[in-house]
């Protein structure tokens, strides 16, 4: 069964997740490939992509954090 090829199906790799095949775009997953792109539709799946990104996404959080943390004290000596 073939799939529509979204018209974003270039995908910058910026937009990959954690450099994965998986883009979360309009609120689902797809996997694209050079070859083209396919909805990911297993909610076993998906969901594990959900938490992967969430997981992924507090990290940068607490990394960020952390640089902002060590800039201000670095900042405070003379």
């Amino acid at each position: 069964m073939s799939h529509p090829v979204p018209t974003w199906a270039s995908v910058r790799p910026s937009e990959r997740l954690a450099g994965t095949p998986a883009v979360r775009r309009d609120g689902r997953w797809w996997l694209v490939t050079p070859a083209g792109a396919m909805p990911a539709s297993n909610a076993g799946l998906t969901s594990e992509l959900d938490c992967f990104a969430a997981d992924m996404a507090a990290a940068d959080r607490a990394v960020a954090k952390l640089h902002h943390e060590r800039t201000a004290v670095c900042e405070d000596q003379p």
